[in-house]
């Protein structure tokens, strides 16, 4: 018999950010009931940065509000998901649009407010950690291609770590969106991701418009001058690579 979606990501490692030590210890332990692991509590954005970098948790908690830092709970974020990939769920006591729209430039798969309930806290655990893994397969695989290129073309190659695309050594100045199609595309080299998987991933909608997606493509065709983008009929489309040159 199958394990259940709650059961299936229990034992989960997670990552509190919180420099509220009380609200901070009783999450602890009411993520234990649940049956989740806790990879320690931090209560400083430059701290839960060395801790994601060291001890690789599926998940971290981050509060935005983190006080007493030179930088936000948000930047902290931000870099943790740009070099590490690792799924955030944002925290905060009160909403506000200027914070949420600067919170999302660095695609967190939810946010909360606080105080939530404790099936919601579980059920949108669950749901990210579920998304991130249909997205990026398992953790092994996101850490062995850490500062790892994908070469494309002799001339064409994307780092994994910094989603920086260089075109001949030069870099080459990407939209958010096409940034994240050259992530999913390369954390699946020469296998095809249906056009479903990589839609949700950069628009995050349930539903794909075919439209929007053919366009980025063909924006990035015309901006590299070459089509790095196989289309596979019906499918998805495919990214071809090739060894490194030595």
């Amino acid at each position: 018999m199958s394990k259940s979606t709650n059961s299936l990501y229990n034992e989960s490692d997670i990552l509190i950010v919180e420099d509220n030590i009380t609200l901070a210890t009783q999450m602890q332990s009411t993520l234990k009931k649940m049956n989740y692991n806790i990879s320690g509590i931090e209560t400083n954005p430059k701290d839960a940065i060395i801790h994601a970098r060291n001890k690789r948790p599926d998940i971290i908690l981050m509060d935005i509000d983190l006080k007493n830092s030179s930088i936000s709970g948000i930047d902290a974020a931000c870099q943790i998901w740009r070099n590490l990939k690792i799924p955030i769920i944002f925290l905060t006591s009160y909403y506000n649009d200027k914070t949420i729209k600067k919170a999302m430039e660095c695609e967190p798969y939810a946010y909360l407010i606080k105080p939530c309930k404790d099936v919601e806290l579980k059920a949108t655990i669950n749901i990210a950690l579920h998304k991130h893994k249909f997205f990026f397969g398992n953790k092994e695989s996101i850490i062995k291609k850490e500062d790892e290129f994908i070469y494309i073309t002799n001339s064409l190659k994307f780092n994994n770590s910094s989603s920086i695309l260089y075109k001949d050594e030069e870099q080459i100045s990407l939209t958010k969106n096409e940034k994240k199609l050259f992530e999913i595309m390369c954390n699946n080299p020469n296998e095809i991701v249906s056009f479903n998987t990589i839609s949700s991933y950069i628009w995050r909608e349930p539903i794909y418009d075919m439209g929007k997606l053919r366009t980025l493509v063909y924006r990035l065709r015309v901006k590299l001058k070459i089509n790095p983008f196989e289309n596979i009929y019906e499918e998805g489309y495919k990214i071809n690579t090739i060894k490194k040159l030595a």
